[in-house]
């Protein structure tokens, strides 16, 4: 079997931006809330997809904003897309996905756990994290754990983010702590780029192993001597966003694996929340209602 686990973030916000904006009678809004609803139907009708959950940010904040000030929050999010936040969490449980609302966490640290907890138990055949996010690439495990970017229909195991990235999933952190990574909220370490981040780390791994003095570098990057200075000075800094990039894997998620099989939709939660925004078109849609 595969386990599908979807980040409901990444899905809410593409249906925000991806759909027409609309109303319920009350002139609440409900477009990304019906965009989530079609996007996850769509999942459930895929060949192969029989244990599924969904982790979403309850709310924009998590136990990383006490150690760094700057790190992302839902300050400058359209109040109509933090609206629906709740409404899209209370969708997805209505078509019978189990969901993950991370509150002193994030989403990504559930998805994290899932994906460690889930790929070496008896039956999984593969771990399909549903998500473009670089930071998930870190998750990956040869083809066992892959990233899945569903608007483009392709996947990214090991090799794949190698290519990307220029280093394996294991120094993902790394070289987002020497680049920085301005949806999360921290710079990253000055003067250094993807290119010079993936060079070095490709031969050194983590930021401990890179040498202070640039004459001990084995490796021919361009302004070598600024980079080792500059990395040098913010050896501190470096740590901590990496510990700002590295994700999660003890978020103590109640599900079992047995948890995660989709069984159908809820008729009577689906139903009334398709009727209060409007969406009884996607009703049709549902591929199996549950009968216990």
């Amino acid at each position: 079997m595969k386990v599908h686990l979807v980040d409901g973030t990444y899905e809410l916000f593409r249906a925000y931006y991806g759909v027409p904006p609309a109303h319920d009678a009350s002139g609440r809004p409900v477009g990304a809330v019906r965009g989530i609803l079609a996007t996850h139907l769509a999942l459930l009708h895929e060949a192969g997809v029989t244990h599924v959950a969904c982790a979403f940010d309850h709310v924009i904040e998590s136990f990383r904003n006490q150690l760094f000030d700057g790190y992302k929050t839902g300050e400058g999010v359209d109040p109509d897309l933090l609206a629906q936040f709740h409404p899209a969490e209370r969708a997805v449980e209505a078509l019978g996905i189990v969901v993950w609302p991370m509150i002193e966490f994030e989403a990504d640290d559930a998805l994290a756990t899932g994906a460690a907890r889930f790929r070496e138990a008896p039956g999984v055949e593969q771990v399909v994290i549903c998500t473009p996010d670089k930071d998930l690439s870190q998750c990956v495990v040869g083809s066992r754990v892959v990233c899945r970017d569903r608007r483009h229909g392709t996947d990214r195991d090991e090799a794949g983010v190698v290519a990307k990235f220029g280093v394996p999933p294991a120094s993902i952190p790394d070289w987002l702590a020497l680049v920085g990574d301005t949806a999360d909220g921290f710079p990253g370490v000055r003067g250094w780029g993807e290119k010079s981040a993936s060079a070095v780390l490709a031969r050194y791994g983590r930021l401990e192993a890179i040498p202070d003095d640039a004459a001990a570098w084995d490796v021919a990057v361009r302004g070598r001597d600024r980079l080792a200075a500059s990395l040098r000075d913010q050896r501190e800094d470096a740590a901590l966003y990496r510990r700002l990039a590295t994700l999660r894997t003890d978020v103590p998620l109640a599900e079992s694996l047995v948890d995660l099989e989709w069984r159908g939709a809820r008729r009577d939660d689906l139903e009334t929340l398709c009727h209060e925004i409007g969406a009884e078109d996607l009703l049709p849609r549902v591929p199996r209602w549950r009968t216990e």
